[in-house]
């Protein structure tokens, strides 16, 4: 097998390979070339070419939110590094795995007037989990063994329990097409073991202290598809004094739930404190509503329960007493086990009687509406939508609109909610779409957001199972 006849480019494709990487997106230049060469020649990955950075970004974030899996992405040196940058932050937020892989000039070429030439070492470092920054200058067998831990360590935060974006910045000198027969590999791995973190028995105690007499609101943020969390949250919330509150980007539906956060709070006064919870228990990613965070840092919860391994000093709230680093599914599995006695309070019927007053004023509302009225269209999207697809909504008001009506059931939900960014959403789409094609995906989006990625349009092959609805609402009055 031809490889690149770079001694740093071989040990990078070998530990792709050794740490389950298969999707490699390329942006075309020179300097990243042998990386080009070398991953294209290997049997084990599957390549992509996209001339935009930016779009190459989003089209790599795309493919690993359906495949979730890690996937890397490849450029050449200079001002097209930072064009992955919306990506890179989107991935960050989501905590989605991505590899960036940037050629760089060699070192004593840096700021010396060459083109093609910025300051690329730790170019991201607000915004992956790690960086590292490589030469191909590797002349004795320590430093090749010193370059596979280096690594290895970078590539295993791409599969931890926090994952996210990991940056390898490789300088590479002229030549950079020669090539070689490949007869040496440099793979090495680095087993990092997480452990499977149990609820404390300090925090059982309190658990059993303050549920019983409390209203207990959950409130869940944007996630994948868990059936093994949906079985045990409705059975949590089979408790009358816990309301689960969810946004279609949260996947997870169920009748004991309200669905339609904003609908809902429109409906009631929010200084009366019988709709005030004692304790809020939140998981998942973003959360879109902004009525729902000011309603809760108003309210002020006595005690704040944040669940999962992202971010666990995030205190969107301002309560955070408690920061739980296992997973939603682990929590309320250990949770459910005390079988502690709770109160008769009927807090969710509470706010479910409002959100059915909400839900019922609905048709009388849309018939007043013009016909071809935001309101009107989203209200009619969800009864065209067939079984089993994936929506994916584009940002600014796509997004709000769709929380206003009761998700599908079979419908899966995706938006770029970690930086709520309009850049992307259309590449994101048609990553999803070719990593998944045996399943219809379909994107809305507003005029504005759908011109601002119109690159992804240029993107070969294009999806056949992807169709893409645009609303032209003159920016979405935003």
């Amino acid at each position: 097998m031809l490889t690149s006849d770079k001694v740093i480019v071989q040990l990078i494709v070998d530990q792709c390979e050794k740490h389950g990487i298969k999707h490699i997106v390329f942006s075309p230049g020179s300097r990243n070339a042998p990386l080009a060469i070398a991953f294209d020649e290997h049997t084990s990955f599957i390549t992509h070419v996209i001339h935009d950075e930016r779009s190459a970004g989003f089209f790599a974030l795309g493919l690993a939110q359906e495949l979730k899996e890690a996937v890397a992405i490849c450029c050449t040196s200079g001002s097209a590094v930072l064009n992955y940058y919306p990506a890179i932050a989107e991935a960050y937020y989501r905590s989605i795995p991505l590899l960036i892989l940037s050629a760089d000039r060699p070192p004593h070429l840096i700021n010396q007037g060459d083109g093609q030439t910025i300051v690329q070492k730790d170019v991201f470092k607000n915004h992956v989990h790690e960086s590292l920054n490589l030469n191909d200058q590797l002349v004795s067998e320590s430093e090749i063994w010193e370059i596979q831990t280096q690594t290895a360590k970078v590539l295993n935060r791409l599969s931890s329990a926090w994952k996210g974006p990991v940056h390898i910045n490789i300088g590479l000198d002229e030549p950079l097409y020669y090539t070689v027969e490949k007869t040496k590999n440099y793979a090495r791995t680095i087993s990092e073991i997480e452990n499977d973190k149990q609820l404390s028995p300090d925090f059982c105690d309190e658990a059993r202290e303050i549920l019983p007499r409390s209203k207990v609101l959950v409130l869940c943020g944007q996630m994948e598809n868990n059936e093994r969390l949906l079985r045990e949250l409705v059975l949590f919330s089979d408790n009358t004094n816990v309301l689960v509150l969810v946004e279609n980007t949260a996947n997870l539906q169920d009748q004991q739930f309200i669905h339609c956060i904003d609908r809902t709070l429109n409906q009631f006064d929010h200084n009366k404190e019988e709709y005030h919870p004692d304790v809020l228990i939140s998981i998942g990613g973003a959360v879109v509503s902004k009525k729902i965070k000011t309603f809760l840092r108003n309210s002020k919860p006595k005690h704040h329960w944040r669940i999962g391994a992202d971010f666990p000093e995030m205190n969107t709230y301002s309560c955070l007493s408690y920061s739980l680093e296992m997973t939603p599914e682990k929590f309320f599995l250990e949770l459910n086990k005390l079988k502690i006695e709770v109160n008769k309070l009927n807090y969710s019927g509470l706010w479910k009687k409002q959100d059915i007053l909400a839900k019922d004023k609905i048709p009388a509302v849309i018939k007043e509406l013009k016909s071809l009225s935001d309101l009107v269209i989203f209200y009619n999207l969800f009864d065209y939508l067939p079984d089993n697809c994936v929506l994916h909504m584009a940002n600014s008001s796509v997004v709000r609109y769709c929380q206003l009506f009761d998700p599908i059931e079979t419908v899966r939900y995706e938006s770029n909610r970690g930086t709520s960014g309009i850049d992307g959403s259309t590449s994101t789409a048609v990553g999803a779409a070719i990593a998944n094609p045996n399943k219809m995906h379909y994107f809305i989006s507003g005029e504005t957001s759908f011109i601002y990625d119109s690159n992804a349009l240029w993107i070969r092959p294009f999806p056949k199972n992807l169709k893409i609805i645009v609303v032209n609402n003159s920016g979405g009055g935003i």
